[in-house]
């Protein structure tokens, strides 16, 4: 079993309320996990309009695997949205 996490920083400009920020987030959420059957969940900067951190978790047979499923989450999430992705940071357990 592997698992791999990865954290995404996104920076949105366009954002200029909490709640905007909430409908962003929970649409992307719902597309990604529904996708890719992977866990997602924002993970930081939470009371930050414009900034939006989520942690992506993938628990499979290989690491080829995971690492694949991930990198098809960040093509994704690039794809989808006008948020910039400025950091991203992997965790294998």
């Amino acid at each position: 079993m592997h698992v791999l996490a990865a954290q995404i920083t996104l920076f949105a400009p366009f954002v200029h309320s909490l709640k905007e920020k909430r409908m962003i987030l929970r649409s992307m959420e719902d597309r990604v996990k529904h996708k890719f059957n992977v866990s997602v969940a924002e993970v930081g900067k939470q009371d930050t309009h414009q900034i939006i951190v989520l942690g992506i978790a993938c628990v499979s047979e290989t690491a080829a695997q995971t690492e694949t499923v991930i990198s098809e989450v960040i093509r994704f999430i690039e794809g989808h949205t006008d948020a910039d992705i400025t950091d991203i940071a992997y965790c294998e357990i």
